[in-house]
């Protein structure tokens, strides 16, 4: 990662659904303010269960819908490196934050919030769609677009 990057870890239970369409949304939009050498992205999951995984076929149709290309994000899990490695780890909802503060070494310099609070969206979590049909999927991408919206403007200025 280069040192001027502001890094971002983009946190979900699995790694499938919600954590790598909110990477794949920033890396679009951060890619279209022309700001790729401003960022380090990538997602993790807390679990262990899809790692080395593809994103499930139904955020990669949602994102491909919207122009965001998952194809090639692959699931892994939270590592205590990454407390060390990023400055911002955002978790999708509170148990993922829950988790991520009870991994969180003592000394790890990562900032860790709930990824909508942050963002100052309202709400807090980022509902988990993977049981909830494909209609979910949409309606995480419009929860995400919008939050990505509100990161970019906080974090992107600095990254010209």
């Amino acid at each position: 990662m280069p040192s001027h990057s502001f890094s971002i870890l983009f946190v979900c239970l699995g790694n499938i659904c919600r954590s790598p369409l909110a990477e794949g949304v920033m890396r679009h939009k951060v890619g279209r303010a022309g700001l790729v050498d401003g960022f380090f992205l990538d997602s993790a999951g807390t679990g262990a269960w899809h790692i080395g995984n593809p994103a499930d076929r139904r955020s990669v149709s949602v994102g491909a819908v919207h122009g965001v290309d998952l194809s090639d994000l692959r699931a892994r899990q939270v590592i205590v490196e990454d407390f060390h490695r990023f400055d911002l780890i955002l978790a999708m909802d509170a148990s993922n934050l829950s988790d991520l503060r009870a991994m969180q070494p003592e000394d790890g310099i990562a900032q860790l919030a709930l990824y909508r609070s942050y963002c100052e969206d309202g709400e807090q979590d980022v509902p988990d769609p993977y049981y909830g049909g494909d209609r979910g999927f949409e309606d995480v991408y419009q929860m995400i677009n919008r939050a990505s919206d509100v990161l970019l403007a906080k974090h992107g200025q600095d990254r010209t």
